[in-house]
């Protein structure tokens, strides 16, 4: 059975830091591109930063330079950096895996707010 279990989720102030996590089981990990999601209200999901199975990564661009991507195949773990944090950050996160097939988590919230 196949799971994406997102972790580090939690209310933070602008400007502030937090670390996701993204433990998968029941896949081949290291053959995965992995990437992190995001859905605010009202709005559709949108992709954050991807990370290829040989460690390419592409992030949107509302991100770039906040937010970093890794994957630790060893442990079967994908991570979201994500610093500079704004209020339009908030958001549910969601871990997705892609190779022949495409699998989501469950989601974690993230809210960015004073």
């Amino acid at each position: 059975q196949v799971q994406l279990v997102e972790s580090g989720g939690g209310l933070v102030q602008p400007g502030g830091s937090l670390r996701l996590s993204c433990a998968a089981s029941g896949i081949r990990f290291s053959l995965y591109a992995m990437g992190w999601y995001r859905q605010a209200p009202g709005k559709q999901r949108e992709l954050v930063a991807v990370i290829t199975s040989g460690g390419v990564t592409n992030y949107a661009d509302s991100v770039k330079g906040r937010f970093t991507i890794s994957r630790d195949n060893a442990k079967n773990t994908m991570y979201l950096q994500m610093n500079s944090l704004k209020p339009e950050d908030t958001a549910v996160y969601y871990c997705h895996a892609q190779w022949l097939n495409a699998f989501w988590g469950q989601g974690t919230q993230v809210t960015v707010s004073s």
